[in-house]
Parts: structure tokens; sequence; C-alpha cells
């Protein structure tokens, strides 16, 4: 018998919203060149905004939420010898790596605003940690270096996710571990875009690029229940390299 359904109203809701979420979202990365985007990221993360990233971190609860991650071993540091924390900011993950990772471990730091690298050597008050100042898309190590990469809200400040996927790639080990969280295309996510000159990313279409890649999603990871549910926080993955 045939179907008298009118079109599902969600649909029409979904298509708005994704609407609203472009007009809402900082599209200065996709109107300039790279190294003029590059020198407006080095400017905003060097000025007052990154002055106050840790706190802006605290107050979000991206901090403790991110320190619950590593503190339950959903992302499991014991191991792990080398590790990379690309984009370290003031230091966020950083000091998760050095509390809970094994205490012989290296630790390489890099941003590319080099004031951030100093606020975060200044937060961390640690001797531990590598400090490098680069961009993502051409990382000074060698290939295979690391077994372990953390990458937090950094992949969103490049136009293209493949040049700064394939230098993660290229520098972590084979069977290698990657704790990768990055800006999602939703409402919250654009926000964050508006916010910090970033771009947003689609979860599926990330996860079938990582995966052309030879970077397999090995679990999806959620800060609390209630991000889960109602799709909050961006997008966080455990990722292996095959």
């Amino acid at each position: 018998m045939p179907s008298t359904l009118k079109p599902k109203r969600p649909r029409r809701q979904r298509t708005g919203g994704k609407a609203l979420n472009r007009l809402i979202e900082n599209d200065l990365i996709r109107k300039v060149s790279y190294d003029e985007y590059r020198d407006k990221v080095q400017r905003v993360y060097g000025g007052p905004k990154g002055a106050v990233l840790s706190l802006c971190s605290l107050m979000s609860l991206h901090i403790p939420l991110g320190e619950r991650i590593f503190r339950s071993r959903k992302f499991d540091l014991r191991g792990a010898k080398a590790i990379l924390d690309v984009g370290s900011g003031a230091g966020q993950i950083a000091g998760h790596l050095l509390k809970y990772g094994d205490p012989d471990a290296t630790v390489t730091c890099t941003d590319l605003s080099r004031q951030m690298l100093r606020r975060a050597r200044n937060r961390l008050k640690s001797g531990r940690p590598r400090f490098v100042a680069c961009d993502l898309s051409q990382l000074p190590f060698e290939d295979a270096a690391f077994d372990c990469i953390t990458c937090g809200y950094v992949l969103e400040h490049l136009p293209r996710a493949e040049p700064g996927l394939a230098e993660m790639s290229r520098v972590l080990r084979p069977g290698g571990r990657m704790f990768l969280l990055t800006t999602e295309d939703n409402f919250s996510g654009a926000w964050t875009s508006r916010l910090w000159y970033c771009r947003t990313y689609n979860r599926a279409e990330l996860r079938r690029l990582c995966e052309q890649l030879g970077l397999h999603w090995k679990q999806e990871l959620w800060f609390t229940r209630l991000h889960r549910v109602i799709r909050a926080g961006g997008i966080c993955v455990e990722i292996e390299k095959r």
C-alpha cells in the first residue's frame, strides 16, 4: 500500500541547523591564504585570548573532564615511551601526560605559537617536556619517532585535515596510538569557530579520511554520558595506526 506520510520535520530541522551553523562559523580560514591565516592564529594565541586559554579550559570543564579520560584509562598512556603533544597550547593535555604517563616516558610539546609554549612551560613547571615551535603540517621529527600522539583542538586550524593527519601518521610508529580531539560541525562547534577563528569537521567525513590514511578509529570517547547523548564536546577518538 503506498505511503501517504509527509516528509519528517526533523530532517528539515537538521538542514536548517546546518545552515545556522554555517552562518555562525568563522570562515576566515577559507578566505585568505594559509600564510595569512597562520599569522592571524599566531597573533590570536600570542595575545590576550591565548593568555586566558587555560582559564577558559577550566571554566568550560575541558581540563577536569579531559583528565578523567586519562585517569580512568579510557585512553591508556601506560606503555607509551615517546609521546608527542601536538598544539600544546597552555599545556592542558601535557599536564595529564606528565601525571598519568609512565615516569620514564619522554614528552614533546609543540605549538605554532612560541608565546603559548612559554605559557605551557610556566604552567607545567616541569623539566621533563621538550618544547618545539612548529607547524602541524610540517613536523620537524623523523618517521616513526613516537608511539603515542595527543592532539587537542589543533586540526581545525588547518584548511584541510589531510596534511596534518598525514604528518602525524608519518611520525607515529605502526601500532602507535593517537588521542585526537577536534571541533565538530554542530552548533557549539560553530561558536568555537567564531571565537577561535578555526574551522569545523564532519565526524563521518573525518573518520573516512583517517581510514584512508591508515588511521583506524579504535573507539569514540566522550567526556560524560550527557556529552554523548547531546553530541557535545567535539570529536574525541582513540586512533591506531595500522
